[in-house]
């Protein structure tokens, strides 16, 4: 193996590898006779049009993602509205320089259809500042119906006004799937694609033309360790993912009353008058109510049986829960649960305790249903 070890991709620069596939930089071991050596990621995109998203570590990611101050560019920032705190990278704002930015909220088309999304648009922008960020625009968008994109080209392309393109985005934000959509609508062939490395780093950034004098840079996703989804196994994600429109679960509540939404989460209804808590979460997901005086315990015999995710065999490797409390009257509010949801209350005054990890931290916004 001493070869592979000088080896690096001739399309993106990263050092070649080829003991996981899931990491950046892998190739098959018999690839490595061939005469023009490139990494699986770079293969794919080359061959098949398809932007593989690969995970690097936290410092690799930010050491890259810094020299995008050094350009004059338009950086597009993709966040999961699902997850907008887990897939938010923290430090954009230090590591961008003094560019424009515009954020698009993808996955829309899980939203039940009576989402306000302008209200929706409006908290994210909030949200974004409240992280230091300053972004010109925000869009919503589905990679997988299309839903929104004829509307993020035109104002990507008035933004960019002639200069390059950076996207970034944590993993499985999608970022992948948006990036494949401005290719295609883009180029229209598959020739057009060339892969380059970013000058400075033997980290890959692919190089996508836009035109004759301008570039779209795919940066590798960053893994944020405020994502709930770091904690599961692949199992117990594709439980909590949703795959189509989620329907709003109804429960009448009583206070001293806890929900517990699967074993990840737990909401304690500590006072207020009987009233319906409105639960948006993967249909898949199970809900279970019981006594508050009851939750510890139930909590203590049931994690991994019936209550789950996290199952049986992973809940050894998830965090143990801490509360916060939340004082909520006079409008309707979600409380905002990353990675997986929310809980619409109605606006009566209402204590509510919520149990999550520390890393995963629970939000509150006005009612954007």
């Amino acid at each position: 193996m001493a070869r592979e070890e000088k080896l690096t991709c001739q399309g993106c620069g990263v050092a070649i590898q080829t003991e996981n596939k899931d990491k950046p930089g892998f190739v098959p071991s018999s690839a490595l006779e061939n005469e023009e050596i490139i990494c699986q990621r770079c293969f794919r995109l080359k061959h098949y049009n398809d932007v593989q998203d690969v995970g690097y570590s936290d410092g690799d990611f930010l050491k890259m993602i810094s020299q995008i101050a050094d350009t004059k560019s338009l950086v597009v920032k993709i966040v999961d509205v699902f997850d907008f705190n887990g897939s938010f990278i923290k430090s954009l704002h230090r590591l961008t320089g003094n560019n424009p930015i515009i954020l698009v909220g993808n996955k829309i088309d899980l939203l039940p259809k009576s989402t306000n999304l302008n209200r929706l648009k409006q908290w994210m922008k909030k949200s974004a500042k409240d992280y230091g960020l300053t972004v010109q625009d925000v869009f919503l968008v589905s990679s997988k119906t299309g839903k929104g994109f004829d509307e993020v080209k035109a104002n990507m392309n008035a933004y960019r006004q002639g200069k390059d393109v950076y996207v970034v985005g944590c993993t499985n934000v999608g970022k992948s799937t948006f990036i494949n959509y401005l290719i295609n609508e883009s180029t229209g062939t598959k020739e057009a694609i060339t892969t380059s490395y970013f000058p400075g780093t033997t980290l890959g950034f692919i190089d996508i033309p836009l035109d004759h004098n301008a570039s779209l840079y795919d940066t590798p996703g960053v893994i944020n360790r405020q994502q709930l989804t770091h904690y599961l196994s692949k199992q117990d994600i594709k439980t909590i993912t949703p795959t189509k429109e989620i329907k709003p679960r109804v429960y009448q509540i009583n206070d001293k009353q806890t929900l517990f939404v699967g074993g990840l989460i737990r909401i304690d209804f500590i006072k207020g008058e009987r009233q319906p808590f409105v639960l948006y979460f993967a249909n898949a997901l199970d809900i279970h109510r019981t006594k508050l005086e009851k939750a510890d315990q139930l909590y203590v015999d049931h994690l991994g049986g019936m209550l789950q995710p996290p199952s049986e065999s992973s809940k050894a490797e998830y965090p143990p829960l801490q509360e916060r409390t939340f004082k909520v009257s006079g409008e309707k509010t979600d409380i905002v649960l990353p990675g997986l949801g929310w809980i619409t209350l109605s606006g009566e005054p209402a204590t509510i305790a919520v149990s999550s990890p520390s890393d995963v931290p629970v939000s509150v916004r006005s009612a954007i249903i």
